[in-house]
């Protein structure tokens, strides 16, 4: 029978950590009210590993995920639906996005007329939103569309607006 020294013991111990404290730390991040939902599930195992340069990191949440270090793209699923909104709407690939640019750096991409709702969150000081939504849009379009924004040429009949006879 053979004893190993403890010297041994440590030197293996510390090559296994080694690898490990160059890795990324995982993401804080809060899940969304609907996080659970089957449909979250089927997009989070869908979503890429890379958005362009940026590697994924794990996260602490269900249904979320994060990429780049620092963080520059957040996901989560599960959010509650925002309905109706003035916020610019954009098609990418099939999924309508709406665009929040009021927190810029960070833009919120959110999904409109699926469900659950989606959100992106992206800082475009390290990779333009519509690189991160599209990277991201395949995976979101596995949930079927319910409704569809409106452009103003839906709404007032071919983009032309009478003016009044007031």
């Amino acid at each position: 029978m053979t004893t190993r020294s403890p010297l041994l013991a440590l030197g293996v111990a510390t090559l296994a950590i080694v690898p490990l404290a160059g890795c990324a730390p995982t993401v804080p991040l809060e899940a969304a009210p609907e996080a659970n939902a089957v449909a979250c599930a089927e997009i989070s195992v869908r979503l890429p590993q890379t958005i362009g340069e940026l590697d994924r990191r794990s996260t602490n949440a269900q249904a979320t995920a994060a990429w780049g270090e620092p963080t520059a793209v957040i996901y989560r699923c599960g959010l509650p639906d925002l309905g109706p909104s003035d916020l610019p709407c954009f098609d990418v690939d099939g999924v309508d996005w709406l665009l929040d640019e009021s927190d810029a750096p960070q833009y919120v991409f959110t999904t409109y007329g699926r469900t659950p709702t989606t959100e992106v969150i992206v800082d475009i000081t390290y990779i333009a939103g519509a690189d991160a939504v599209r990277a991201i849009s395949g995976a979101v379009a596995a949930t079927p569309a319910e409704a569809r924004c409106l452009a103003a040429t839906d709404v007032f009949g071919g983009g032309r607006v009478a003016p009044s006879t007031d």
